[in-house]
């Protein structure tokens, strides 16, 4: 069991039933945290918030649209009364949708726009401006290797994600003096049921291909990172937009795409000699 250093801590999570959410946590709850889980319904919550408490530690969840600028005032209310001050937000609300550009409906860009960027944003100064006002805290938003480059068909996600490390960098600048951390994880493609429900075999191996690691992430892989992040081990690392890809976007060519490129063969092919 890994443990982060974040016992007794007070960590909200946005998206916090399912998913990366999820994973981080059920993680918090085993390294000692007092949890809070934001998600939009509470039937999704109570699950999640009984698990949590099944470790011994305190939780609180609060269902609410990220959209709401008067609900996240209110969710930090209620989880400073509830269990705490929030010491430290990990912000994984979000959705993602496909459609060629042509074609995109303005109602699904503004979606995507309203909940990955406009919600990410008043939630990090519901919770951020608090942190800013104690002189202390660390904030992990959730971006996408889609936020580094761009992925045909899914334009207002790609936009969404490329304002997600914007945002991240720029409360980095703006909190930095004031004890706040903030840091954006950037995660390729993450094994979960959802994903293989959704996406044909043909692309899931295309993926993998195309992977150096020579697979898809976890939910966990993702949240350890994270939590890292969150915890003193990264005291001077703000600002940061890190992927977590298994080196997806390293590189142009996998060895299968490209050819064998080992030295036993590139010398036999005379392309360099020892």
């Amino acid at each position: 069991m890994k443990n982060y250093g974040l016992k007794d801590r007070v960590v909200c999570i946005t998206g916090g039933a399912s998913g990366i959410g999820r994973a981080a946590a059920m993680a918090l709850a085993r390294d000692g945290a007092r949890v809070a889980i934001i998600d939009l319904r509470e039937a999704d919550i109570g699950p999640v918030l009984d698990e949590i408490r099944s470790h011994g530690v305190k939780a609180s969840g609060f269902a609410m649209d990220v959209r709401d600028a008067d609900a996240t005032m209110r969710a930090a209310d209620h989880f400073e009364r509830e269990i705490g001050p929030v010491d430290g937000l990990f912000a994984c609300a979000g959705i993602s949708l496909t459609a060629p550009a042509e074609i995109l409906p303005e109602a699904d860009f503004e979606d995507v726009l309203d909940i990955n960027l406009k919600g990410l944003f008043l939630t990090c100064r519901a919770f951020g401006g608090r942190m800013v006002e104690r002189g202390k805290g660390s904030i992990v938003v959730i971006g996408s290797v889609d936020g580094l480059g761009g992925h045909a068909g899914r334009l207002h996600y790609v936009s969404s994600k490329h304002g997600v490390s914007g945002l991240a960098k720029n409360l980095a600048i703006e909190w930095g003096r004031h004890g706040v951390r903030v840091n954006c994880i950037a995660p390729g493609f993450v094994d979960t049921p959802l994903l293989r429900a959704n996406m044909p075999p043909a692309f899931i191996d295309a993926v993998v291909d195309r992977t150096p690691l020579g697979r898809m992430g976890m939910a966990e892989e993702m949240a350890s990172v994270a939590l890292m992040l969150l915890s003193d081990a990264a005291s001077f690392v703000t600002g940061a937009v890190l992927p977590i890809d298994g080196g997806l976007t390293s590189g142009f060519f996998t060895r299968k795409q490209g050819g064998d490129y080992s030295s036993k063969k590139l010398l036999e092919a005379g392309v360099y000699t020892e």
